[in-house]
């Protein structure tokens, strides 16, 4: 996948607009479309939509033409939060942000992608 740039699963929790620009700034430098961080490195701000910090967040990848894909088990975001339930539906039928459980439900989304 040469058009994703895939970020550690470990390391301080992704929250700020700052931590958005350093992954585009990375996705830029490696001249890639796509970045994908694990559901995990995402701060639980990001999950609660009150808290504006996913909006935030992907409006920066937005500003930037980049993708965002959110990797990994979201089921108890999901459950927890109609609002946030409806979100990732629109969301992956868009093309700014998915939300995908693994590496081969993202290589098919961008197969797919590809198409359009």
């Amino acid at each position: 996948m040469s058009e994703t740039f895939i970020c550690e699963s470990q390391g301080h929790p992704l929250r700020s607009e700052q931590d958005a620009l350093d992954l585009i700034g990375e996705a830029t430098y490696r001249r890639v479309q796509w970045v994908v961080v694990p559901a995990e490195r995402l701060h639980q701000d990001f999950w609660r939509l009150s808290t504006r910090v996913a909006g935030e967040f992907v409006g920066k990848f937005a500003n930037y033409r980049r993708g965002l894909v959110v990797m990994g088990d979201i089921s108890e975001h999901i459950a927890a939060s109609s609002s946030f339930r409806d979100w990732v539906r629109e969301a992956n039928r868009g093309r700014q942000i998915w939300f995908v459980a693994d590496l081969a439900e993202l290589e098919q989304r961008l197969a797919g992608n590809e198409d359009e």
